[in-house]
């Protein structure tokens, strides 16, 4: 039971320990090694992985030796083998389209707050824009929609989808929603947060959360002092800006609103 010769291996050196190499298939629930986040692989490259626990929260992790638990088990995640390549997808999740020539411009149109939120929008939902041929501009503030409106005269073939920041019960931006709202070809809607950076995760930035502004403090301001970040708000701005690179780092509240917007003003209806 003890071989033929207990002296043929060192015994006082201990043996090396072997971890076992998993391929990172679609759908494996791993756990990164420091046991902070498990997640089911939606995505593998050649250097990184990427989990989604079942909250919907997606982290990106590097392929390093030894880096991931398996039920419970130390093991080390590598590449699948390439197979038939899958369709490239834009930034918004969508099929992208190759040799993508911009659709002639609709006459309908999605209007925007501000040049941060038309600069989110066009990030990640550019590219369908183009396809479906639909230009988004913005409006520099809110108080001037009712007049917005009117110049642009919506009727049959000619629809206006609005996004309002902070489209919520009592606010000053839902009073003026309320003004615009009767047509049938104007579709207004909005997301809970007081401004579009809000609508990043806080993940994506590596911050624990927003923070609450007292009343009376400029938003922007307050935030950025709050961080610590001592720049700009152009600066902060192009910081957020540059993090965010595919749907999945905003937050649904935002995600489902111009979707929406985007189905409103290309609709079969909307070219009648």
């Amino acid at each position: 039971m003890y071989g033929r010769d207990v002296l043929s291996d060192d015994w006082r050196r201990p043996k090396k320990r072997v971890i076992p190499t998993v391929t990172a298939d679609h759908g494996l629930v791993v756990e990164d090694v420091a046991g902070e986040f498990c997640g089911a692989v939606v995505g593998c490259d050649k250097e990184a992985v990427t989990l989604e626990d079942r909250f919907g929260r997606r982290r990106l992790f590097p392929l390093v030796p030894a880096g991931f638990l398996l039920e419970g088990e130390v093991v080390t995640l590598v590449r699948p083998p390439a197979g038939p390549a899958a369709p490239r997808r834009s930034a918004s999740g969508s099929i992208a389209v190759e040799g993508l020539r911009a659709r002639v411009a609709r006459e309908s149109r999605i209007y925007v707050e501000g040049v941060h939120d038309a600069a989110l929008v066009e990030k990640i939902w550019g590219h369908d824009l183009r396809v479906e041929g639909v230009v988004v501009e913005y409006l520099a503030g809110v108080d001037d929609l009712p007049d917005v409106v009117a110049e642009f005269a919506p009727g049959p073939g000619r629809r206006l989808g609005v996004l309002v920041d902070h489209l919520v019960p009592g606010s000053k931006e839902s009073r003026i929603a309320e003004k615009v709202a009767s047509s049938p070809d104007v579709l207004i809607v909005g997301h809970p947060f007081v401004d579009i950076w809000e609508a990043v995760k806080p993940a994506v930035l590596r911050i624990p959360t927003w923070p609450q502004v007292p009343k009376g403090v400029p938003w922007k301001e307050g935030v950025i002092q709050a961080l610590g970040w001592g720049i700009e708000p152009a600066d902060a701005w192009h910081r957020i800006l540059g993090s965010v690179s595919t749907y999945a780092d905003l937050e649904p509240a935002l995600l489902g609103r111009v979707e929406e917007l985007i189905d409103f003003v290309t609709s079969p209806d909307a070219e009648r």
